[in-house]
């Protein structure tokens, strides 16, 4: 059986979300998993499509970034899908864990992606860090701070820092740190 995974990061993403299903179902996927979820955050779809194999199905994902976010994750995945007779494809590779060589060209591709995502995050931590020294850059505006009069009033009202975190829609850490000014 052909088990199809389509992800995206965010909602705003709904064109290349739409792209994946459409896809996944012209290869003839007879089950979708689907969420909209970030790569770095628990994944309770992937990881139901994981369960929801057998020996000798296929889980099916339009590109390699939609599925691992590093080599060390993609190996993992790769593991647990072989321990139970699953194999991978990736449509846009023309990838096939099902045989030995698909194995290695996913491994070699793997590599080369994360390379990749690690020198983008080098070009813009570097881009930032000009931006700042041309006073360009100024980073997000402290939305903590500028509710500090919000949080002792809460406070004074015997609200504790969860209850005034939650309400506000702030972290704890940043109600404590207000109210320690």
């Amino acid at each position: 059986m052909l088990i199809g995974y389509a992800r995206t990061s965010t909602l705003e993403q709904e064109a290349g979300f739409e792209a994946q299903l459409r896809d996944l179902r012209v290869l003839g996927c007879e089950k979708l998993f689907q969420e909209q979820t970030s790569s770095v955050g628990p994944r309770k779809t992937l990881e139901a499509a994981i369960e929801f194999a057998r020996e000798g199905d296929t889980l099916v994902v339009t590109k390699l970034d939609r599925l691992a976010r590093s080599v060390t994750h993609l190996g993992a995945l790769i593991d647990q899908l072989t321990a139970k007779g699953v194999a991978l494809r990736i449509l846009n590779l023309g990838v096939d864990t099902g045989t030995p060589t698909g194995k290695l060209i996913l491994t070699v591709m793997g590599g080369i992606a994360q390379f990749e995502r690690e020198m983008m995050l080098e070009r813009q931590r570097e881009g930032i860090s000009k931006a700042k020294s041309e006073g360009k850059y100024k980073g997000r505006k402290p939305t903590a701070r500028a509710k500090t009069n919000e949080i002792k009033a809460l406070h004074a009202q015997g609200l504790s820092m969860g209850e005034i975190a939650k309400r506000l829609e702030i972290g704890k850490g940043s109600v404590h740190r207000a109210l320690n000014q």
